[in-house]
């Protein structure tokens, strides 16, 4: 009999610095929400749900499709929100009926409103409709925070491999295959689970070139063409969730060899922690950033405020670019944007062509600095519409809402309502602005911008900016992460790792 696996997706990286709170309408607003059928309409999309889809349909099993949501990085999502999802994809589970297996795709860092690790909550509920002998495999981000809960739930947790996040397709494609073998009785899942404590910025992660992470995941990513690895897993955790549990981790899934994944599991762990001071960012100013920038030869520089990452979930409000290229009297065409609704709708009132005073920043998220008032002529407007080229939101529209281009002097500033996730440099060019042509060019995002702006890309230069997507960990208020960890506490003693492992059992007996 064809086997019957059911898909769900809820997906969100959280960040509790934040101010603000997500609901349904921000979910629908940023992102996308299917249920039932409707699910169906990812095959052809950029993400795990697509690979999750494929892979099963062609290995002639039947899909269950339970609801999909996935919206950008946003603050803690509500109570109402995270309860309409989860009940509705449980809703949908328990209709449809003995299932052979349950492929869910994640984040691993979301948090909600009385709720510090929803995904580990979202497996102790599957676990509950299904029963302990159905294989259960979820897939992270590679910013995912694994607990102990969600190991002890699920058969199999597989994350991301790459960052920049060009992955999610494949992420999904091999988790519905190991789901596949599981419920055939072909493999029997065995997970390790050693959390490091570690919170880091993401910016030295990338998995591209000969950095830090690069190197460790290619020992990952080596270890499963191993003899009895079914899979190898180097968590970077979302940084900006203050939770007790969390930290960076590894995760290493064998055929049923408990002492054999849980050995390579702290190899990896052991490397991760042996290299964590070379993740450690440097930060200069504003100024300091135009006057080395001022020296390299060629178009564009890269000025980035890696504090107002939207895909990190920052409101994109601040404004503290932009008045640093002001006072260090930029003469220079550059570019930068800023999310103000209310000084939005202010240009677009005063029209095309026209030269307005308004006061813009800081006004979704105010505890990161106040607002700036500034004199310029609005010379675009735009309903915000633009489309995906890549990366988790692939081919999908996206929308900053409306919009305008600001000219101050010799800085273009787009004014967006909304925040976006930012993939290359669609939001720019969307409204006819070319980074090419600028000298300066300001980006709110630690890792994509490379897909933007590193073949044509003269410098770069990380900003020491005040937000809630800090590059530097010690600078945030941290107040229920569980100490000690790196870089906030050394004391030059190697830690004890948290150590988890899955129960077999149940797809053995």
């Amino acid at each position: 009999m064809s086997l019957r696996v059911a898909v769900g997706q809820i997906s969100c990286e959280s960040n509790t610095f934040s101010a603000f709170v997500c609901d349904l309408d921000t979910v629908q607003r940023t992102g996308y929400l299917y249920e039932g059928d409707d699910v169906l309409e990812l095959r052809d999309k950029n993400n795990e749900v697509a690979g999750m889809l494929a892979t099963v349909e062609q290995s002639g099993a039947t899909v269950v499709p339970l609801l999909a949501a996935r919206w950008n990085s946003s603050a803690v999502v509500s109570c109402e929100c995270y309860g309409y999802l989860r009940e509705h994809l449980l809703a949908r589970l328990k209709e449809a009926g003995p299932v052979d297996g349950v492929l869910l795709s994640c984040h691993g860092s979301m948090v909600a409103v009385g709720a510090d690790d929803p995904e580990a909550d979202l497996a102790r509920a599957v676990r509950q409709v299904v029963g302990m002998r159905v294989p259960v495999v979820m897939t992270l981000d590679l910013h995912g925070n694994v607990t102990r809960p969600m190991v002890e739930n699920l058969t199999a947790i597989l994350g991301y491999k790459e960052y920049p996040h060009d992955d999610p397709v494949t992420t999904g494609e091999r988790a519905a295959r190991l789901l596949l073998k599981a419920a055939r009785g072909e493999v029997n899942p065995v997970m390790a689970w050693i959390q490091v404590p570690m919170i880091l910025t993401a910016f030295n992660a990338s998995t591209k070139g000969a950095g830090p992470f690069a190197q460790l995941m290619n020992e990952a990513k080596a270890l499963e063409h191993e003899p009895g690895i079914l899979s190898a897993s180097m968590q970077f955790v979302g940084s900006y969730i203050d939770i007790p549990d969390m930290g960076c981790s590894t995760v290493v899934i064998s055929d049923g060899d408990r002492e054999q994944a849980l050995r390579e599991a702290r190899k990896l762990a052991a490397g991760y922690w042996a290299r964590r001071r070379e993740f450690v960012v440097e930060t200069v100013s504003v100024a300091e950033a135009v006057r080395r920038g001022r020296a390299i030869e060629g178009n564009p520089v890269v000025l980035l405020d890696t504090a107002d990452t939207t895909g990190g979930g920052a409101a994109g409000d601040s404004i503290d670019l932009v008045k640093g290229l002001i006072e260090a009297r930029v003469t220079e065409p550059s570019i930068a944007m800023v999310v103000d609704p209310e000084g939005a709708q202010a240009c677009l009132g005063a029209g095309v062509g026209s030269d307005v005073t308004v006061e813009l920043g800081h006004r979704v998220d105010q505890r990161w600095g106040k607002p700036m008032r500034l004199t310029g002529r609005v010379i675009r407007a735009s309903d915000g519409r633009f489309v995906y080229t890549g990366g988790i939101f692939g081919g999908t529209v996206g929308s900053m809402g409306p919009s305008v281009v600001l000219q101050i002097d010799s800085v273009r500033l787009l004014v967006q309502s909304l925040p976006t996730y930012d993939w290359k440099d669609e939001q720019y060019r969307s409204v006819g602005m070319r980074p090419e042509e600028a000298k300066f060019v300001g980006a709110k995002n630690m890792m994509n911008f490379r897909n933007a702006y590193g073949t044509i890309m003269k410098g770069q230069f990380v900003l020491d900016l005040p937000g809630p997507t800090a590059p530097d960990m010690r600078s945030l208020p941290f107040a229920r992460a569980r100490r000690p960890w790196f870089p906030l506490d050394e004391d030059g003693h190697d830690p004890e790792f948290l150590v988890a492992m899955s129960t077999p059992t149940a797809l053995s007996t």
